[in-house]
Parts: structure tokens; sequence; C-alpha cells
């Protein structure tokens, strides 16, 4: 039985079983699949990366590109789209999910020391294979037409790639693969330096926040290469590797320059079509009292398409009654006609100004936190039939007594996640020195990637699951056996190369 539950076939079995639960029992759609279909189709179909607008095909860059690559790749090959097509191309994104885990884990053996290497790595391999096949969180994403699965495969192969790159010490004449990646063959400094920024500018074709693992790479990278090395070495790694990073970008961006006349390397920030209205006043006044992801449902993601009501606004919203009375108004006018005008919208930026001089703590700390531990530590149950509501427990256990357990019981999966992680981050730093370089490129990169998304005023907490690979990563050190004494240091191969 140990030899079975030891076997990382097994544990991608479970996994592939829980994707397809997930996949058959619980599909589910989201206002941007339907953008994503709309891309998709009519670029199979016409040719154009456009969407329908006003009953015309109009070319547009309002999501980067690599999902409705994979969508309309999935239309071609079985000769359906949409609705019709919704199982196959779910059944693809579990197959995805699962080389994702399989990234995850070979990132984890990366990260044990080598000196405690040999049949080691396989224990922690297998413990991140079944921490990354059971993780409902990110296998429940599978069951959903988003990018999410091949954003945490791309960001755990980048990872994994920063970590070989970071681990590689070996003679000048080539780096050798590490013990857990038997069959590598050895391969030549600049094609190691490439490789993440190719990944990262992949992943960026799905998600275009995705940047942000590359300046934590680089960040941790020009420590490494200007001790080792100097400054001009340092340059040139960096020069290598946003190269590297562009080249996946440049068609994207020469269809926009050609297609739209504009320079745009990634999608427009605020996902505005082409002469829309951007809502900055409206999104900087949400910003002073937003930070839980059911209020987006009630009040931003019904902005230009529903009626937004007062009382679905919470009271933390208004600081005075006067300040209420006002936000009262201008919902009357928007609800006439279901169009926030420019006016209106100056309206809520001078509310979000006056808001912020009163208190600006509460905007750019105190909110900002609140968002963070939101994505965090939110039980994930947006695409499931629950509700979410825990409390009052008494009322809420005799209503429905599955929700609430459902409920909390996913809360505490991502405690054990997150506590996880953090305990397996504590150990590797306290026993692996030598592996201080990696585990501070991981925290990095999660501590950069909340930052960022606490600037948004939707927090949503799928945005956090690209962080995943590193938390499993990190957490399955906790497996990892107790570290040998650490052999000499020697100089890495990436600075041997760069210094010539």
């Amino acid at each position: 039985m140990r030899r079975i539950f030891s076997s990382p076939i097994t544990a991608l079995v479970f996994g592939l079983c829980l994707r397809l639960l997930f996949v058959l029992r619980f599909p589910a759609s989201s206002g941007d699949t339907v953008l994503y279909d709309q891309m998709a189709t009519n670029w199979l179909k016409h040719g154009v990366y456009a969407m329908d607008v006003a009953g015309a095909v109009q070319p547009v860059d309002l999501r980067m590109p690599g999902y409705p690559a994979y969508l309309a790749f999935v239309y071609w090959l079985t000769g359906k789209t949409g609705d019709a097509a919704q199982s196959w191309v779910l059944l693809g994104q579990a197959l995805v999910d699962l080389l994702g885990c399989v990234a995850i884990a070979g990132l984890a053996a990366l990260l044990l020391p080598a000196e405690n290497r040999g049949k080691k790595p396989r224990a922690v391999f297998v413990s991140a294979l079944w921490l990354a096949a059971l993780c409902p969180f990110t296998a429940n994403y599978a069951s959903v037409p988003l990018t999410e699965v091949f954003a945490v495969l791309l960001t755990a192969t980048a990872l994994l790639l920063f970590v070989l790159l970071l681990r590689s010490h070996a003679a000048s004449r080539g780096i050798k693969a590490p013990v857990n990646l038997r069959g590598l063959p050895e391969m030549p400094a600049w094609l190691l330096v490439s490789l993440p920024g190719v990944l990262v500018g992949l992943a960026t074709l799905f998600r275009p926040e995705s940047p942000i693992l590359l300046a934590a790479g680089i960040a941790v990278l020009l420590c490494v290469v200007v001790r080792e090395a100097g400054w001009i070495a340092s340059v040139r790694t960096v020069i290598l590797m946003a190269c590297a990073f562009l080249l996946p970008l440049a068609p994207w961006a020469i269809r926009n320059y050609v297609t739209l006349h504009e320079v745009q390397l990634l999608a427009p920030k605020n996902s505005n079509l082409p002469g829309e209205l951007v809502p900055y006043g409206f999104m900087a006044w949400e910003k002073t009292w937003l930070f839980r992801v059911k209020d987006c449902y009630l009040v931003p993601w019904k902005l230009n398409g529903e009626a937004i009501q007062l009382k679905d606004i919470p009271e933390r919203a208004f600081d005075t009654p006067e300040e209420k009375q006002r936000v009262a108004g201008l919902l009357e006018q928007y609800n006439e006609d279901l169009t926030l005008s420019p006016e209106e919208d100056a309206a809520f930026g001078r509310l979000a100004r006056e808001r912020t001089s009163r208190h600006p703590l509460r905007t750019y700390v105190w909110l900002p936190l609140l968002r963070g531990a939101t994505m965090w530590f939110t039980p994930r149950i947006e695409l499931l039939p629950v509700s979410g509501h825990v409390f009052p427990l008494k009322t809420m256990w005799q209503d429905d007594a599955v929700d609430q357990s459902v409920t909390i019981g996913l809360f505490m999966v991502n405690l054990f996640y997150v506590a996880l992680g953090v305990w397996g981050a504590v150990r590797l730093w306290r026993e692996s020195p030598p592996s201080r370089a990696a585990l501070a490129l991981l925290v990095l990169y999660m501590a950069a990637r909340t930052a960022f998304l606490t600037t948004l005023e939707t927090p949503e907490p799928r945005y956090v699951l690209e962080c995943f690979p590193a938390l499993i990563a990190m957490g399955a050190f906790v497996f990892a056996p107790r570290r040998s004494p650490a052999p000499a240091r020697q100089p890495s191969a990436l600075a041997a190369f760069m210094s010539r």
C-alpha cells in the first residue's frame, strides 16, 4: 500500500479524478468567458482577433491572446464552438493542470539542498505532487473557461527554471542537470538564462501581470551575479533575459500596432474597448471602501449594465449621512439609463478624493491589507453552488449544514496550504543556506504579486492562485530529510559564462 501511494502515477490519477469531478459535476462560467469565446470564435472564423460590438466585428486588445488561442485550437480540433465545445475545453484544462502539478513537484525537488539529494528528492517530489494534485482551489479552475490553469503551469515552469539557474553550480563548460532532472543534457548558460524569460513571456500572453515574476527573478539573480561576476555580467544577464521575455510578445505587439495603431504590449489595465469611457472616478471611490469579492458582484460588476442599489453598498462606504445622500443621488441618475456619464464619474472622483484626504491610511494601507487577506484566506467557493455564509453559526447550521460545512472545510484547507508553505519556508531558510536565494525568489514573487493585486479595486481570490506553485513547493519541504553538512561552495556556471 505504501508503495502505491509513493508512486507519482497514483497522485496523478487521484488528481485527474478530482478535476473530472469538478469538470463533470460543477462546470462554471464567468463574465470573462463570453469575451474569450467571442475572440476565439472570430479569430477562427474571420481571422480577426475581435469582439462583436454593436452588431459588427471589431478588433480589440481587451484581453491577452493566449487563452483565446487555446479556445480557437479546441474549436478547430473539435469542429464545435461555444457551449458545444465546453466539455472538450475543460477536459483539456484538466490535463494542463496536471502538467502544472508535475512542474510544481519538480520545483519542490529543486529546492532540496544539493547535499541531501540522491534518492531524497523523490520523497519531496511525490509530496509536492500530492499537495498539488489534491489542491481543490487550482483543480476547481479546470472547470471554468478562464486563464488560471495555464497561468499556474507557466508560472510553475518559469519558477523551476529560475531555481535551476540559481542552482547551476558546475564546470564552465556547461550546466549539468540536477539529479532530480535525470536525462536532461548539458545546456549552455545563455540558453538557461533565456528560458525563464521565454516562459514568463508566454505566461504574460495569458495573464498580463506575469512580468512581476520576471522582475522578481531578475532582482534575485542580480544579487547572485553581481556578487560572483560583477556589474557587466549583471547587465548582460538582464538584457538577455529581457529579450527572451519580449520574444513571445512580439507578434502581439506588432498586431496591435498594425491593426489598432497603438503601441500596446499588454492588455489595457482597465479592460476598456476603444473609445469606451474608463470610470476612473468611480474606481477611485471603490478603492476607498471595497475589499470583499462579494461586493464586486453588487457594485462594480453591475456598472453600465445593471441597476446599482444603495442598500447593496455597505455602510463603510459612507463617512457621513450627507455623503450617503450624495451617492444616492448619483446612483439615481445612473439607474435612469444604466450608463455612467462623465459628469457622474467626476462626482464619484470628488468623493474619492474627499474620503482619501480624511483617512489616507484607510485608502493606502488598511484597505489594501484587507484585500490581501481576503484574497489569501477566502474559502474560495465562488465557482461552487455554495452560499459561503457561515454566521450566525447556529442559524446557518439549521438552514443548510452542508453549505456551512463545505465553506468552513474549504477555509480550513486553504489555511492548511498557507500554514504548510510558511512552515516549509522557515525550515528551508534555517536548514539550508544554499537554498536561500531560491527561497528569496519564491517569497519575493508572492509578496510582489500580492502587493500589486491589492491595488486593484476588485480583489478576486483567483488572482493569487499563480502564487500556489511557490506555496506548495515550499510546503513540500516540510517532508524533506534533515540536512547534512554542506559541501564547499563552488562558483556557478552562470557567473563563469557571464564573466567571459
